[in-house]
């Protein structure tokens, strides 16, 4: 069986799955995986949908304003809600578990508003991929009861990639951007102005021409990640001295780069094996 006919079989899964539950929230954050399943949930269903993202702190404003924006470019009908939890001191502690509490909150804002507007069900764009990862937020999207379609449809990354290439989603081949307090080293809590510099300081490499970048908070110490095909333009002495500059007005006193380069989830590397067994 052709690839092609894998994939078309996968997409016609997914819209049988999204006819089904009746009026549905999408849990929108503008990535490629939420922004494609609030796309084919529009397509399916129509207005009986609603892209639903959080204004958090640990949403980068960009991220925001352009999930915003591509909602507004595709017709999606889409509401803004505020989460809060930096207020959890579970949350800002920053322990291992750290990506539950921030889930076990929006969706359990996501159920007041489901049922103050009548909505049936709520679902998150959690793919195929994501199931060998530690994502101690899909435990809380279980006790929540929420749906998870694409991995339903048996639908991976690159999978959603290219239907929304085919699709002409503007978001096809968007960076993977995971929330700015994944950028924070385990153990050392999490602030809105932690997260302030954070954003400023993946703001200025972008600005420098560098397209996939993580940077890694570990106290005076600021670790950069660029994705492994643009270290090359990394790895001179003049981005030494524009990185140095950058990190230390932010107020780092140590700045260096990942030689690894870009991998999604490298703060895990810092789970002892109980606390990746409890997350998973």
């Amino acid at each position: 069986m052709t690839t092609n006919v894998v994939l078309d079989r996968k997409a016609e899964r997914l819209r049988e799955i999204l006819a089904g539950p009746g009026r549905l929230i999408v849990a929108y954050s503008g990535g490629i995986d939420s922004a494609f399943l609030a796309w084919m949930a529009q397509q399916v269903i129509g207005e009986r949908m609603v892209a639903v993202i959080a204004d958090s702190a640990s949403l980068a404003r960009t991220q925001f304003e352009d999930a915003l924006a591509f909602a507004r470019e595709r017709g999606i009908p889409i509401e803004v809600v505020a989460t809060q939890e930096l207020d959890n001191p579970d949350y800002a502690r920053n322990d291992g578990m750290r990506c539950f509490h921030c889930k076990d909150e929006l969706f359990t804002v996501l159920e007041r508003f489901r049922g103050e507007r009548g909505f049936e069900a709520i679902a998150y764009g959690v793919n195929a991929d994501d199931t060998g990862d530690f994502r101690p937020g899909q435990e809380a999207a279980r006790r929540h009861h929420v749906l998870a379609p694409l991995l339903e449809a048996g639908l991976n990354k690159a999978e959603i990639r290219e239907l929304a290439r085919r699709a002409e989603l503007r978001v096809w081949d968007k960076p993977a951007s995971a929330c700015l307090s994944s950028r924070v080293e385990y153990g050392r809590a999490v602030t809105p102005e932690t997260l302030s510099v954070i954003e400023r300081g993946e703001d200025a490499l972008r600005a420098l021409g560098f397209r996939q970048v993580r940077v890694r908070h570990h106290g005076e110490i600021v670790r950069i990640e660029i994705a492994r095909e643009e270290l090359p333009r990394a790895l001179t002495a003049e981005m030494a001295r524009e990185f140095t500059g950058v990190f230390k007005r932010l107020g780092f006193k140590f700045v260096t780069l990942d030689l690894e380069g870009f991998r999604s989830g490298s703060m895990n590397q810092l789970l002892s094996a109980d606390e990746l067994r409890r997350g998973a």
